[in-house]
């Protein structure tokens, strides 16, 4: 996955080891292979992401996309998307929300701050697997900004 020729970093947040392994798994088996920066609280990601300074200038001529899980040990991660959305530097970073909440509330909420894609863990190992196999067919199509 490149975006202006240059290879896109996903950064994937996720406190929950399992489906970390899963998610890289199945990202994998779809074809691409891109580096991955795993991440487990909000606080460090949101420091790779915008700087020790949360300016978002370390981000300025990065290409990332975002796997971000909303349930994090350190903070919600509806409020990782909303930093992450907020800045001038980061903004228009695509954002894949993975996580086991299906409340329609909260998934409003994070496509009104900016969310590009809410997936919902499904419950059983096979269907996670598939939903995150079709992740990664994505993408393998997507171009990002």
């Amino acid at each position: 996955m490149k975006a202006n020729g240059r290879e896109v970093t996903i950064v994937m947040i996720e406190d929950d080891e399992g489906h970390a392994r899963l998610i890289e798994k199945n990202v994998r088996r779809a074809g691409v292979h891109n580096e991955i920066v795993p991440f487990t609280n909000g606080t460090e990601a949101l420091e790779y992401i915008l700087g020790k300074d949360m300016s978002g200038t370390v981000s300025a001529e990065r290409y990332l996309l975002i796997l971000l899980d909303l349930n994090l040990p350190d903070m919600s991660g509806t409020e990782i998307l909303q930093h992450i959305k907020e800045n001038p530097f980061t903004k228009r970073l695509p954002v894949v929300i993975l996580t086991t909440t299906d409340d329609a509330r909260e998934i409003q909420r994070c496509y009104d701050l900016g969310a590009n894609v809410y997936i919902t863990k499904p419950v059983d190992y096979e269907g996670f697997a598939n939903a995150i196999r079709q992740l990664g067919l994505f993408f393998s199509v997507i171009e990002v900004p």
